[in-house]
This record gives C-alpha cells, structure tokens and sequence, in this order.
C-alpha cells in the first residue's frame, strides 16, 4: 500500500470513529414478552423442571428388571476358606422375574405420578400468567394516575396564573391567590406521589420478571381492553377439560386403581430362577437348575391392606373431583359476573360521566375567568373531573383484572394479546 493509501485510509477510519453513535431505544414490554420472560426466569417454574426430569428418572427406574445375581456355594472345606481343597462346590446365576404384569403396572403408576408433578407445573403456570397479569395493568395503572396528576397540576398552575391576573386588575381578593396556591403546592405533592407508584409498579413487575427492581421498564399496552361476548355454561365446559386441577384429579384416579390392580398382582408369585455348575470330588461335573416362586399363604393381607387402601382412596378422590368440579364453576360464574360489571361501568364513564364532568369544569372554568363564581366553585369542580378520570381508570383496571381472573378460572387463554 503507498503512502497516499495508508493517509487516506487512516482519515477514513478517523472519520468514521467521529460518528456518534445513538444509544438503542429502549425496548418495550408487552404483557406476552413479560409472561414469556417471567416463566423463563422464575426460580419457582424452573425448580418444577427439575422435578419433572427427577420424576421420569424415577419412571425408567420402575421399569427397570432386577439385577441378576452370582451364587458361589464351597462346601466340605478341609481347612477354613480352603476354597481349592473343598469337596463339593456351586458356582451360578441366579434371576428374579416378575409375573408379567407387575413391572408394566409398576411403570404405569410412575407415569402417572410423572403427569401428576406436570399438572401442579402447569397449575403454577396460570398463578404466574395471573401475577404478571396483575404487576402489568399496576404498572399501567400507575402510568395513567401521574398522567392524572400532572393533568392536576397543569390545571392548579393554571388556576393561580389566572387568579394572579384577576388580583392584578383588583377583581379579587389576595385570600383566593393564597388559595390557588395552596392547591397548585398540593397537586405538584400528587405529581411526586404518582411517580414513586409508577417506580414501586415497575419494581414489583420486575421482581416477577427476574430483574433487578431498580432495573429500567418500559411497558407497551393500554388499560382498555375490548369487551368479550362470554357464555358461563360454554367457559364452564372448557374449564372442566382445561384446570390442571381436574387433570390432576383424573390421574389421581387412575394411579389408585393401578395401585389396587398392583395389590391384585402381588398374589401372583414372582419366579426365581438358577442356573448353577455342580462340582463333587470324584465325579463329574453336573449342571443345576432351580425354581422358586412365593405361595400367597397370607392371602388376606393384601386384601385387608393395600387393596382396601387404593379402594377408600379412590372413593375420597371421586368427592374431591365433585368438589373440584363445583369449585371451578364458582370460580368461573363470579369471574363472568366481575367482568360484566366492570364493563358496565366503563361504559357508565364512557358515555356519561367523563363527558359530563369535563363540561362542567369547562363551565366553572370560564365562570371563574368572567367573575361569576369564586375560586371554590372552581376547585371542586377541578376536583370532580380528576376524580372522574381516577376512577375510570381504576374501572379499566379492575375490567382487565377481572379478564386475567377469568382466563385463571377457565385454565386457558380467551383472546390473543391485544398488546402485541
């Protein structure tokens, strides 16, 4: 390379490390990410993995065959351990096989109990869906009240400017700019508080997300979420064949009567079988084979012991699944009336009491600037409109709580993520 090169090359790479280089933006977190993230990080699902894999161990275990067994007998020692100067001598193998039946049953119940710890993992899945529910809308709830607050104090300073010029021009007394003050002091305090709920919102969201709770989160979504059309007696149906609670207790079922169809089987013998060489001084070497299986003398132990264990449990398992089943529809009918009530009074703010409440401030507003009214009238009215605002917001996030609430009772997912 010539020199002329080398320079021109040096200036490029100078010019190019002059660029500034713009940070990223931050990235946002929808509801889906943060239950995708939580479930991915959280100590609690990660530790039922572990489980699960401890569980299928434990399955290939039960069905694994016993380990076959090396006799060696030395008989008629001259001397203690002369094993090399006995006269009669057994070396062989010795193998337990199960009647046909037991090893099968034996695997079949650890399954169950395999499927058993995946229904509690997925019990767990919807209690965290349900917490991540809950911190998210927070942290929108949160977001929306120093939205609220600011919007307070944006009207209070307003308010004092006004009452400040209407002091200028001697149209009212000192006591109504003292006032004005007063409140614009106030709704700056309200504008502090709302910014440290935003921070505990975003701490707590991130302790179920694996973060650190001072770690920066911006959140994507909104508190309104579309209304759905919901038939109790349908979402019932899909709960009973979704709750992990009504998996569980159908595996429950199912492992006791495999745990009777065990006891049964234990009165079938397990067969013992040896194959040995045979060695006598003097003669010749023979061949011995054995066979030993266990007679069921104590017959009624089985019955009066595990048989009759595995049948009372089976009949306290068909209660619990009753009480299950009437729990989830529970769950289900007051989940759908919370929404529906919720969504009317959304509907109540929508189309009556917002639009009211920001007239009537507009009036009181203009009242005040033409001098029919005093400062008082005006700050009730300032009142009455934040707190038609609050608490519609807190009617929009009980709406979507009551959502979660429903798609927890119903053991699925009712719609796709209107925040993506």
């Amino acid at each position: 390379m010539s020199r002329h090169l080398r320079w021109l090359f040096g200036l490029v790479v100078s010019l190019v490390l002059l660029i500034p280089v713009r940070p990223s933006a931050q990235e946002s977190w929808t509801l889906n990410r943060c239950i995708s993230h939580s479930l991915s990080r959280n100590p609690l699902w990660l530790s039922m993995d572990a489980e699960i894999l401890a569980a299928r161990a434990r399955e290939r275990q039960a069905r694994a065959l016993t380990q076959p067994s090396l006799d060696l007998d030395s008989d008629l020692q001259p001397r203690f351990l002369d094993f090399g100067g006995s006269g009669e001598s057994y070396i062989g193998l010795s193998q337990v096989l199960e009647f046909p039946g037991k090893r099968a049953t034996r695997g079949r119940i650890a399954g169950l109990e395999t499927r058993e710890i995946e229904t509690e993992r997925d019990l767990l899945r919807l209690d965290l869906i349900y917490q991540v529910n809950e911190a998210f809308y927070g942290v929108l709830l949160a977001e929306e009240s120093l939205k609220t607050a600011q919007m307070d104090r944006d009207l209070a300073r307003d308010f004092r400017s006004k009452a400040e010029l209407k002091l200028a021009a001697g149209d009212i007394a000192r006591v109504e700019v003292v006032r004005a003050g007063v409140e614009a002091a106030k709704a700056e305090t309200g504008v502090h508080s709302a910014q440290n709920e935003v921070r505990l919102a975003k701490a707590r969201l991130n302790f179920l997300l694996g973060r650190t709770r001072s770690e920066d989160l911006t959140v994507q979504g909104a508190l309104r979420r579309p209304p759905l059309a919901v038939d109790p007696e349908a979402l019932f149906d899909r709960a009973s064949s979704a709750r992990p609670e009504m998996a569980r207790m159908d595996i429950l079922q199912r492992k006791e009567a495999l745990k009777k169809r065990s006891a049964v089987l234990s009165y079938l013998p397990d067969f013992n079988l040896g194959l040995a060489r045979h060695r006598l001084t003097g003669e010749a070497s023979t061949w011995d084979f054995t066979l030993s299986l266990a007679i069921p003398l104590f017959f009624w132990q089985p019955k009066s012991g595990p048989i009759a264990e595995s049948e009372a449990l089976q009949e306290a398992l068909r209660r619990q699944a009753e009480q299950t089943l009437n729990g989830i529809r529970r769950d289900v009918e007051q989940a759908v009336s919370n929404a529906r009530t919720a969504e009317s009074r959304i509907r109540i703010f929508e189309t009556e009491i917002l639009s009211q409440a920001e007239q009537a401030y507009d009036l009181f507003a203009f009242s005040f600037q033409e001098g029919e009214i005093g400062g008082i009238e005006l700050i009730e009215a300032r009142r009455t409109l934040l707190e038609a605002r609050k608490s519609y917001a807190d009617a929009l996030h009980q709406y979507a709580l009551t959502l979660a609430a429903l798609e927890r009772a119903v053991g699925a997912s009712l719609q796709g993520d209107p925040h993506e």
